[in-house]
């Protein structure tokens, strides 16, 4: 048994999920034993973009850009089909099958349960949803998978640039209409607080530590430092749920409704995107993180965009809403699973 898997970090990695799950019921009990608190919480943001959470994420993904080796990023257009695989899924399948999925549930399974309008305003919101990939989280994912640091990077930067350019085009054909609101500022914010901040930060961090050529002092570092970024990924759940408390209590059947479509997206884009890299016969360092970007979304701009679309209190809003409630869940779900295959992969 390797000192890795004795240590307490390996300990507690390994029953996240059940640390996660106890962090989502706090975070609904003090939601609704103290929303006040929360209220206070969620205020502090600006362009959509709620500066708290911005810190616990960036918490999060700063030991992996300390990991990040930049005199290496050049040689990462060697392995294109990484990227490949993520920018298909993303940009290619992934919304035009979210928006078929809400079609499906809320127009014919899900008709006799939903008022036709509300039903247009969850597909909506679910159609966001698919049209933004993540930008933060995935460095989370990317790590608890270890998958390559420097491909991932890649892989999210060119998604972020693709998505300036392509977000409204494919969201108003997607909806139907052509009078879409990008916030640009909660966009670039994003990118800037999730990207470049802690991508500088690391950059720094690294050449402050790899400046004697001992490149054991970075591994000792980012060891010591990352259950930091675990903490920073269950107080982001805290909050995440603590902000929706009240939502969560008053309306469980309209959240179990949205929930079903989004799990059955979610699923089927990962089986999509791993399975691919599997028959290519891609690495897994780079497969499982390719797959996990083409799965999560960038939830911070999905919920800004539905709220300027549509209203605060819209279909669209809450759909978008239930994303975040099911996004780390079923991510922590895709995790284990691409560790448990891990096997199947070459290396």
């Amino acid at each position: 048994m390797t000192a890795e898997n004795t240590s307490p970090m390996g300990l507690f990695e390994r029953y996240l999920s059940l640390w996660v799950a106890l962090c989502i019921a706090a975070g609904v009990g003090l939601g609704i034993m103290v929303p006040d608190l929360f209220n206070m919480i969620a205020g502090i943001e600006y362009a959509s973009v709620n500066l708290v959470v911005a810190v616990f994420i960036w918490v999060m993904i700063y030991p992996m850009m300390v990991n990040v080796d930049f005199a290496s990023l050049k040689d990462v257009g060697k392995k294109p089909k990484g990227l490949c695989i993520t920018l298909v899924v993303n940009w290619l399948i992934k919304p035009f099958t979210m928006a078929a999925l809400g079609i499906l549930f809320f127009e014919h399974v899900f008709a006799g349960f939903v008022e036709p309008e509300t039903a247009k305003e969850y597909i909506a919101g679910m159609i966001l949803l698919g049209v933004a990939p993540c930008t933060a989280m995935v460095f989370v994912w990317s790590q608890l998978v270890r998958g390559d640091a420097n491909y991932t990077l890649v892989q999210v930067s060119i998604n972020d640039i693709i998505m300036v350019f392509a977000f409204a085009p494919i969201t108003a054909f997607l909806l139907g209409v052509t009078n879409i609101i990008v916030p640009w500022e909660t966009l670039l914010l994003s990118v800037v607080l999730y990207v470049v901040v802690p991508l500088a930060a690391g950059y720094i961090t690294r050449r402050v530590l790899d400046d004697s050529g001992d490149h054991e002092r970075i591994a000792n570092f980012t060891g010591k430092i990352k259950p930091i970024s675990v903490m920073g990924l269950l107080a982001t759940v805290i909050l995440l749920f603590g902000f929706q408390a009240q939502t969560i209590i008053d309306k469980p059947v309209v959240i179990a409704l949205i929930a079903i479509p989004l799990l059955i997206q979610s699923y089927g884009i990962f089986v999509i995107a791993y399975g691919w890299a599997y028959l290519w016969r891609v690495p897994f360092s780079i497969a499982a993180p390719a797959a996990l970007i083409g799965t999560s979304n960038f939830f911070e701009l999905a919920v800004a965009v539905a709220i300027s679309l549509f209203g605060l209190n819209s279909g669209a809003a809450l759909a978008t809403v239930v994303g975040v409630l099911v996004e780390v869940p079923v991510m922590l779900a895709m995790v284990a699973i691409a560790n448990r295959t891990r096997y199947r992969f070459i290396e």
